[in-house]
């Protein structure tokens, strides 16, 4: 999917709405544990009953990892699943890459090769000949780590150098160069309210995927107040709050009242 295309399918959903993809069995319906795929299940209900309130889905690799081989398996039928009953959802691998340039090609060809997905999350700290390798891909979009919505992110994303430059706004200024705002897009966390306006001094037209609203508490009207562009250009993820909004066989009812709910915001918040 291609910027334009990314735009129109917002405007004409009304929806700028990423729904996470981030599966623990621990949460899970009990009616679900003994499934043969309680991973596949409980995303695909999950998918069917938000699909029409959103743009995109964010499957974390972590939460697949951490059940080994079978989990891996959940990932790749989630991704197919998707693909082949809502083929113009957005597709986001969060998995937070990033390596010494032959690993980073490795990493590149399993996601963009192996994996029928449209971007990548992508960790900066390396440099360029570590992110350059997910740029060789036509129609792939990277999406690098800019600011995070992590209490953490003050240890070193505000740290400033000597004439007054904070480390984020290093990372926006010089990756930027790397690619355009046709394939690369960042992360910036909703908790960092009116920080928006000074990423979009740098970065104006690049798409946004915006995660931390909801359970980390961050507000969907500060970020559109102050992130926001003519063509929207945000993807605002919430994983938590609607995939866990209930924990019985009802739960992708609970989670498509949520998702609604949030569209409806955000239809209003679009015009």
């Amino acid at each position: 999917m291609n910027k334009q295309e990314l735009i129109s399918f917002i405007k004409e959903r009304k929806s700028f709405l990423c729904v996470g993809l981030d599966p623990d069995i621990k949460k899970f319906p009990y009616h679900l544990i003994d499934k043969d795929d309680p991973i596949f299940e409980f995303n695909k209900a999950i998918i069917d009953a938000t699909a029409q309130y959103c743009v995109a889905y964010k499957p974390n690799l972590a939460f697949y990892e951490a059940q080994g081989i079978s989990g891996l398996i959940s990932y790749d039928k989630t991704i197919k699943y998707i693909r082949e009953n809502y083929p113009r959802h957005f597709i986001i691998a969060d998995a937070k890459r990033g390596d010494i340039g032959n690993t980073s090609a490795m990493y590149a060809r399993s996601f963009f090769e192996e994996s029928d997905i449209d971007a990548l999350t992508v960790a900066p700290y390396m440099g360029e000949d570590s992110v350059g390798p997910f740029l060789e891909y036509p129609g792939k979009w990277v999406i690098v780590l800019a600011l995070t919505s992590n209490k953490g992110s003050q240890n070193f994303q505000f740290t400033e150098s000597k004439d007054g430059e904070r480390l984020f706004e290093k990372v926006l200024k010089t990756s930027k160069e790397w690619g355009s705002d046709e394939n690369m897009m960042y992360v910036v966390g909703a908790t960092q309210g009116r920080m928006f306006e000074d990423i979009r001094k740098i970065v104006p037209h690049h798409f946004l995927l915006v995660p931390g609203v909801g359970a980390q508490g961050g507000s969907l009207q500060e970020v559109c107040k102050y992130g926001m562009t003519e063509d929207c250009e945000l993807l605002v993820n919430s994983s938590r709050g609607i995939i866990y909004a209930g924990n019985d066989e009802h739960f992708a009812e609970a989670a498509a009242q949520k998702a609604a709910a949030m569209q409806k915001e955000m239809e209003e918040l679009l015009k």
